[in-house]
């Protein structure tokens, strides 16, 4: 789970990366691997928004959207 503390790092580290002094190895290590989080996050809460997600056909019927193999 991605807390406001991460993001707030996230967003502290992309300011930094836009100085003339840049990134340090470790801190661009530590960047990628936020934002890997982050999306993975986003990922997650978007397949379980689609998992729960019923379609309400015009005639009337429900039905839940099945997996794309």
């Amino acid at each position: 789970m991605i807390t406001d503390e991460k993001v707030a790092r996230i967003n502290e580290l992309a300011r930094k990366a836009r100085t003339p002094e840049g990134l340090t190895e470790a801190e661009q290590a530590e960047q990628a691997a936020l934002r890997r989080e982050y999306v993975d996050a986003v990922k997650a809460s978007l397949q379980s928004q689609l998992d729960h997600t019923t379609v309400i056909e015009p005639d009337g019927t429900k039905r839940k959207l099945k997996p794309k193999d």
